[in-house]
């Protein structure tokens, strides 16, 4: 019952931070980044890594960079994921608090923020920055750097 109570509350913040984000960022590019970023966090909470990879640029040269340096393409940051979080469980909940969403150019934007995951035996967390490209008309992740 306590798990769940505190589920509830981390999930009724998380929302909290998604309309505060909303209300900051004035442009309608900056709040269509928003919109893409909650619904990615929306998948993982859903325990469904295929869906969180749907906003990353398919491509060979998509960079994710982490812990362990560069690795490089969409299909090797999906089989990343699926081997670091193979169930819902060591997924946790994930929550973001995203800092700035600067647009750099009419195509080309950069986000700063914060993630924390919330699990049974542990709180992980730590900072992000993305680049994202708009290609076709849609915003998609190039580069993701997450401590």
């Amino acid at each position: 019952m306590k798990n769940c109570i505190i589920t509830i509350g981390l999930l009724l913040i998380s929302i909290g931070l998604y309309a505060q984000s909303i209300k900051s960022f004035k442009s309608a590019d900056q709040q269509i980044i928003v919109k893409i970023l909650e619904d990615q966090r929306v998948a993982w909470n859903q325990g469904d890594i295929n869906e969180f990879m749907q906003v990353y640029w398919k491509s060979d040269s998509l960079v994710f960079l982490g812990r362990n340096g560069p690795k490089y393409g969409w299909q090797n940051t999906l089989d990343n994921y699926k081997k670091s979080y193979p169930d819902k469980k060591t997924m946790g909940l994930l929550i973001f608090n995203i800092h700035e969403i600067r647009i750099l150019s009419k195509g080309n934007a950069f986000v700063v923020g914060a993630w924390m995951l919330k699990r049974e035996t542990d709180e992980p967390n730590g900072f992000f920055t993305l680049l994202l490209k708009k290609i076709k008309g849609e915003w998609k992740i190039v580069a993701d750097h997450s401590s």
